[in-house]
């Protein structure tokens, strides 16, 4: 039996679903969440990814406010500009649009930006407290994993799952993410020995390298739930980092490429904005 494919588009309506009405409540009540990008350069991704958050915001009523800024653009005047958003109450998230333009640093510019307004989940304060347990901001590519594996009914707990890509911003996140919620988790990387049999453990498989077709369906546990977070361009059309073809005649469940991480990423987003709303209330931040 062929795998049920796990529609990211339809779930990330559900979550925008619920964002929009909450941000109805807080907007009625004088306080409507804001969302900072900066997008820095003309890398025709990045653009593709912004104009997508803006229309997501506006899709769920968040205000929007994005930085367009040339590639000359110094690390100084951009650390200046994050100070800005950081002091100003209207601005309840920031993000800063990766890959930048050679001789920026990224990792700098996302520890100046606030913890509390880190919608990215990128900062260390916000990497402490997920390893912690604690609260604080969960990046939106894993938190969305996390939910499209919840969606298929799949009892986490106790499941072997199996993370391909040791990234801190997908891999690691991901592992520690299905961690809280008990289950058993490997994670592979380039020095994983025998990976095609260690995939093959795994009842929730997690494949985030950036390889394309890397996976094959012979190295997937029959029934196993399968997430692509991969996004390759091919002459023709996007691939994942999973075969898909072959894959499909072996798992459960199965993210397509492009229509499953991706749409959940940006439904995601938007929850950490409207949360970083919330806590700008509490804190008597008001915008």
């Amino acid at each position: 039996m062929a795998a049920k494919i796990i529609d990211g588009k339809a779930l990330a309506e559900q979550v925008r679903a619920r964002v929009r009405a909450e941000v109805q409540e807080l907007t009625a009540a004088g306080l409507q969440p804001g969302l900072a990008v900066i997008l820095v350069g003309e890398d025709p991704a990045s653009q593709v990814y912004v104009r997508n958050k803006e229309r997501a915001c506006a899709d769920v009523g968040i205000r929007s406010l994005v930085h367009r800024l040339p590639a000359a653009t110094s690390q100084e005047e951009l650390l200046a500009l994050i100070d800005r958003l950081n002091a100003d109450p209207a601005v309840h998230g920031i993000l800063v649009q990766v890959p930048l333009p050679p001789g920026l640093r990224a990792d700098e510019l996302q520890r100046a930006v606030d913890p509390d307004k880190d919608v990215d989940g990128f900062h260390p304060v916000n990497a402490g407290r997920l390893l912690l347990g604690q609260p604080g901001f969960v990046p939106c590519t894993p938190a969305g994993i996390l939910e499209l594996v919840k969606s298929t009914g799949t009892e986490i707990a106790g499941c072997e799952a199996v993370v391909v890509g040791r990234s801190a911003t997908v891999g690691k996140p991901t592992a520690t993410l299905l961690l809280a919620e008990n289950a058993t988790v490997t994670v592979c990387h380039s020095k994983t020995r025998n990976l095609p049999d260690v995939c093959r453990r795994g009842e929730i498989l997690v494949v985030a390298v950036g390889r394309r077709e890397l996976v094959k369906g012979d190295w997937i546990r029959p029934g196993a739930v399968v997430i692509d977070v991969g996004i390759n361009r091919g002459e023709d059309k996007l691939y994942g980092d999973v075969e898909f073809a072959s894959a499909r005649e072996v798992a459960g469940f199965l993210t397509p490429v492009p229509g499953g991480v991706g749409p959940m990423t940006v439904a995601m987003l938007m929850v950490n904005t409207v949360k970083a709303a919330r806590l700008a209330a509490i804190q008597g931040g008001r915008g």
